[in-house]
C-alpha cells in the first residue's frame, strides 16, 4: 500500500489534532493534571483517548497540519482542551478557598503544606476539604462524566479555524464570580460562629483590660473551629455534591450543549 503526502498529512491530522485537544484537558484538569500523577501516565492516557475519540470525531477540514491554518487550528484544540480542564478546576477551587478562610478566621492559616494539585502552599483545612472534595467527585464519576464532555464537545466544538467563541472565554472569568460566593457559602457556618467568639472575647477584653486576651483566646478559638467543623461536616459533604452538579452543568453548558 503507497500512501501519498496528502493521504499521510491527513492521517496525521486526524490524530494529532483530537491528541492536541484532549492532552491539553488532562494537563488541565482536576486529578488527571495534579503534580503526583507522572508526565508518562497522562501521556498515556491521552493516547489511549485518542485511540478511542478519533474515529468518532466529525470530518475535519482539509488543511495542510504544518501550515498557518494547520497551526491555528492546533492552537485552538489546547485552549479548549485548557479551558475545559481549567472550567472543572474551579470547582475545587471552591474548596480550597474555603478552607483558607476558616483557617484564616480561627487562627489556624500558620499550618499550611504543599497542595499536590497545584505544587503551592495552601493551609491544612484546605486540604482536608480538597481530599473530601476529590472522593466526592470520584464517588459521583465525575472522572468519568469529564470524559463523556471531552468526547463530546468534538460534535459541539468541531476542529475547524474558528475554534471557541469568544462568549466562552468572558464566561469562564465570569465563572470566577462563582467561586467567591460557594466558597463563602460553605465557611459560612464556622465563620459566623467564630465572628461570635471573637466578639465576646472584645466584650471580656474590654470588662477586664488586664486579661491577657492572646494567650486565652487563641486555644478557645481553635477548639471552637474544630467544633462547629465537626458539627458541619456531614452539610458539607452535601454541599460539595451540590457544587459539583453546579460545576459540571457549568462545563456541560459550555463544550457540551454549546453556549
Amino acid at each position: 500500500m503507497h500512501w501519498t503526502s496528502g493521504e499521510l498529512a491527513a492521517l496525521l491530522s486526524a490524530w494529532l489534532w483530537p491528541l492536541f485537544r484532549i492532552a491539553a484537558m488532562l494537563t488541565a484538569a482536576p486529578l488527571f493534571g495534579a503534580s503526583y500523577v507522572p508526565t508518562r501516565v497522562r501521556l498515556g492516557l491521552a493516547l489511549v483517548l485518542t485511540m478511542v475519540v478519533a474515529p468518532l470525531v466529525p470530518p475535519q477540514p482539509a488543511v495542510d497540519l504544518v501550515s498557518a491554518g494547520g497551526l491555528l487550528i492546533t492552537l485552538q484544540q489546547i485552549l479548549i482542551g485548557v479551558l475545559m480542564g481549567f472550567a472543572l478546576r474551579l470547582i475545587f477551587m471552591v474548596f480550597e478557598l474555603a478552607g483558607q478562610v476558616i483557617a484564616q478566621t480561627m487562627g489556624l492559616g500558620f499550618a499550611s503544606m504543599v497542595d499536590p494539585q497545584s505544587g503551592a502552599q495552601v493551609p491544612m483545612l484546605s486540604q482536608l476539604y480538597m481530599v473530601l472534595g476529590t472522593l466526592v467527585f470520584l464517588s459521583l464519576n465525575g472522572h468519568l462524566l469529564l470524559i463523556r464532555v471531552l468526547v463530546d464537545s468534538f460534535a459541539t466544538i468541531p476542529v475547524t479555524p474558528q475554534g471557541i467563541a469568544r462568549d466562552v472565554l468572558w464566561r469562564v472569568v465570569a465563572q470566577g464570580g462563582w467561586v467567591f460566593s460557594a466558597a463563602m457559602l460553605v465557611a459560612l457556618p464556622a465563620v459566623a460562629a467564630l465572628l461570635v467568639v471573637n466578639m465576646g472575647f472584645a466584650i471580656m477584653t474590654r470588662a477586664a483590660p488586664q486579661l491577657n486576651i492572646f494567650a486565652v483566646g487563641f486555644p478557645v478559638t481553635l477548639l471552637v473551629g474544630f467544633f462547629v467543623i465537626f458539627l458541619t461536616l456531614s452539610g458539607v459533604l452535601d454541599q460539595f455534591g451540590g457544587l459539583f452538579n453546579d460545576g459540571v452543568g457549568f462545563v456541560q453548558a459550555l463544550f457540551v450543549r454549546g453556549p
